[in-house]
């Protein structure tokens, strides 16, 4: 049976390249601004289905997708309020498996993003932890204080628009941890639950067919009092237990580090040879 999935979902040429990325040519593109099939004014997925001939007679060999997901697009589209659907402005989910099976059947493989680091406000996560006891497990999906004075060593990254990584939220009486903006908190990945969700959304893709996953802020996943909170080695144990993840349920598949670190940091996503395939080089 997983043979058979395998070869319905994925191009006929992964069985025989395994490496398939390494030489890749990846074309990177936003369905909300590549090709309308209705004149609505806004890029959907039958339209980019619609144009799998003319990427393949471009030469490339997979098609990067950015996030597609339902959203409040504060971020765009960065602030995920749903894992498993897809925009509907952009298609269906229906959609999005036609376009899978095209592609594939064009010999064009699919990366799509997997926001591992957090979340919109609006995600149904969030919305149960901000009421949730404090202490459970539903409210430590997400990252809560007493005081906006822990992580003290942590950068801020968007210093034109947030003043603290920490954000009041007068629902659960706490303040929630945000490494980037304040309409998106982060994960929680020292609640095992998170992690176990995570992988799910993971796998959900997968399954349907997508060949590869960029994984979004990787740096930042676990925090501890009297560091930077970046490339700890608790976030690498996390990238492990994905990777086994993937390599236990799927073949020739990839992740994808978006490190935006200094290249000696940004190796270290390659693990030994069990956390990413590739890893972007910023520097």
């Amino acid at each position: 049976m997983d043979e058979l999935r395998e070869s319905l979902v994925t191009p006929q040429s992964a069985t025989a390249d395994p490496l398939w990325f390494k030489d890749a040519v990846i074309y990177q593109l936003h369905v909300k601004a590549f090709f309308d099939s209705n004149d609505d004014g806004i890029g959907d997925i039958v339209g980019l289905t619609r144009k799998l001939d003319y990427l393949q007679d471009l030469g490339v060999t997979a098609l990067w997708l950015l996030p597609f997901y339902p959203s409040p697009l504060r971020d765009d589209g960065y602030d995920i309020a749903d894992y498993r659907d897809v925009n509907p402005t952009y298609g269906t989910l229906q959609d999005f498996r036609h376009f899978i099976r095209e592609a594939h059947r064009r010999g064009l493989r699919v990366i799509t993003e997997l926001v591992i680091n957090h979340t919109s406000d609006q995600h149904p996560w969030f919305q149960r932890a901000r009421r949730a006891r404090p202490g459970s497990n539903l409210r430590n999906f997400y990252v809560w204080s007493d005081t906006d004075q822990k992580f003290s060593d942590t950068r801020i990254i968007f210093l034109d628009t947030e003043r603290s990584n920490w954000a009041w939220d007068s629902d659960a009486q706490a303040y929630y941890w945000h490494r980037f903006y304040s309409h998106q908190p982060d994960l929680n990945f020292d609640n095992p639950r998170v992690l176990r969700a995570v992988s799910a959304v993971m796998k959900f893709w997968l399954e349907m067919g997508v060949d590869g996953m960029r994984l979004d802020a990787v740096p930042y996943l676990v925090e501890r009092e009297g560091t930077i909170n970046e490339n700890l080695p608790e976030t690498h144990a996390v990238l492990k237990r994905l990777r086994a993840d993937l390599d236990r349920n799927f073949q020739h598949r990839l992740l994808l580090a978006e490190a935006n670190q200094w290249p000696e940091d940004v190796q270290q996503y390659f693990g030994d040879g069990d956390e990413c395939h590739m890893a972007f080089h910023f520097r």
